[in-house]
């Protein structure tokens, strides 16, 4: 696979995306899905918070609607009263069996909590249209007067649908606006027939509405703004849950990968030694050479996975320390492929580096930068098939320095970013994998290039190899 050619331009091109690191891009993506589960989970919290109260007011309501219909049948007209008492019967028959099929209902979809509010939007409609027609009928039929009655019910409406309605805004919202107008109609209507002077006492009625209607208003905001603060607290309070859910489960992960990391070295550690300690290879040194050997390959294994644990620790601690100093960066690449030539030489592998004309100087450490090409060289290595080779290139442009280490092994899978950059995860995760590992090299070494304003990313292409490549400021 042949890797790009390095310049600024295409540095940055490729949409910032490219640049994000595997970890903050599955953040925002969790933060993505959070948000559409929180409205999915607000919207049917407000629903079923709306039914509920609507269920638990149903006899005070009836009880209200009851009055009403006495007081409007002995002082004003018995049908009138029967009429909108069927009206309004007929509104709470419908609302009420809606609020109890969606107190069956099982949520989690949020398609359905809305065309839920909806529907609780047209019974609301029906319902205050019912109590509209009430009052604007006993209005009526009073002719020119104060219209205690029906401004009075219309203000315990307006009042009733503030205090209990505020879950739903659109539902309060239409009922204010509905009250409102019947509210007004009455005495400006009076008010347009008579066209009194101002001194009148309709237009003291016209303005006293005004004023009813400005309290109404504002209990209603008061209402919903409590009730907001509530669903954002209790969305905060879901959130921190989440997290410390996540926190946990990342946690028992951690506690899990480690043990297993730790346990299988000193396993064959403490099995050597126990072999060795009871003398049954006291006559064959040959073998008790080889178990030698196993034992210090695994003690050198254990002693990388303790470091790995340790600069992660101080990673994200933020205790990392770096000495930076001026390094040459072609004389440290070489001195790297010289290190682990011995390493490649049991796999089979031949190192190519390929010098760059002209010197680059960096200003980094020496020490976390060797670690960072160790790590990509000794990957290099384990991922390529016997045989083949794998090229280290470097180039400077632009005022950055570029280093190349591609394989022509056996490639990375798509999608497979959070894998390659995750913490003890690897692209081939089973318990039969025939890489080793603690899977903590290339996270620890993302870390120490954005410490030193660089970057790392690969490309790659399954069964053809892969390219990983960092790039940091030269020295001005």
């Amino acid at each position: 696979m042949t890797a790009t050619p390095f310049t600024p331009a295409s540095a940055s091109a490729g949409a910032p995306d490219r640049r994000l690191t595997p970890a903050l891009r599955l953040r925002r993506r969790m933060r993505d899905l959070l948000r559409l589960e929180t409205g999915a989970a607000r919207l049917e919290k407000q629903v079923r918070d709306y039914v509920t109260g609507g269920l638990a007011l149903f006899w005070k309501r009836q009880t209200i609607y009851g009055g009403a219909v006495l007081l409007c049948g002995f002082y004003y007209d018995v049908r009138v009263a029967i009429l909108c008492y069927l009206l309004l019967q007929y509104t709470e028959f419908f609302d009420t069996t809606l609020c109890l099929r969606i107190m069956r209902w099982k949520g989690g979809n949020l398609r359905e909590a809305r065309r839920y509010r909806n529907l609780l939007l047209f019974s609301a409609v029906q319902s205050t249209a019912a109590i509209c027609v009430w009052a604007g009928l006993v209005a009526w039929m009073e002719g020119v007067s104060s219209h205690f009655m029906p401004l009075f019910f219309l203000f315990a409406a307006g009042l009733f649908a503030a205090v209990n309605n505020h879950q739903l805004p659109q539902i309060l919202m239409v009922r204010l606006a509905m009250y409102t107008g019947v509210f007004l109609w009455i005495p400006l209507y009076d008010i347009l027939n008579v066209r009194p002077p101002l001194e009148s006492f309709l237009w003291l009625q016209l303005f006293t509405v005004v004023f009813v209607l400005f309290f109404v208003i504002e209990c209603s905001v008061i209402f919903l703004r409590l009730y907001r603060r509530g669903l954002d607290q209790l969305d905060e309070l879901r959130h921190e849950r989440d997290r410390v859910q996540a926190a946990y489960e990342v946690k028992s992960q951690f506690v899990s990968v480690v043990s297993h990391e730790l346990r299988t070295p000193l396993t064959s550690i403490n099995g050597a030694l126990g072999l060795l300690r009871t003398g049954a290879y006291d006559n064959d040194p040959v073998k008790a050479r080889n178990i030698l050997e196993i034992a210090q390959k695994n003690s050198v294994r254990l002693s990388a996975l303790i470091n790995d644990l340790l600069d992660l620790q101080k990673l994200e601690s933020g205790q990392m320390s770096y000495d930076f100093d001026e390094i040459d960066l072609p004389a440290l690449i070489a001195e790297c492929v010289e290190s682990i030539g011995s390493f490649a030489q049991t796999y089979g592998i031949e190192i190519a580096y390929t010098p760059p004309p002209a010197d680059i100087f960096i200003r980094a450490d020496r020490d976390r930068l060797h670690q960072v090409l160790d790590n990509l060289l000794s990957n290099a290595v384990k991922f390529s098939r016997r045989g083949e080779r794998v090229e280290v290139r470097v180039s400077a442009a632009g005022g950055r320095a570029r280093v190349e280490v591609q394989d022509h092994g056996i490639g990375i899978p798509p999608d497979s970013r959070e894998k390659v950059f995750g913490k003890f995860t690897q692209v081939d995760s089973s318990d039969r994998r025939s890489h080793g590992g603690t899977g903590l090299g290339l996270c620890i070494a993302q870390e120490i290039m954005t410490a030193h304003r660089g970057s790392i990313d690969y490309t790659s292409k399954l069964g053809e190899g892969t390219t990983f490549t960092i790039d940091f400021p030269t020295k001005d």
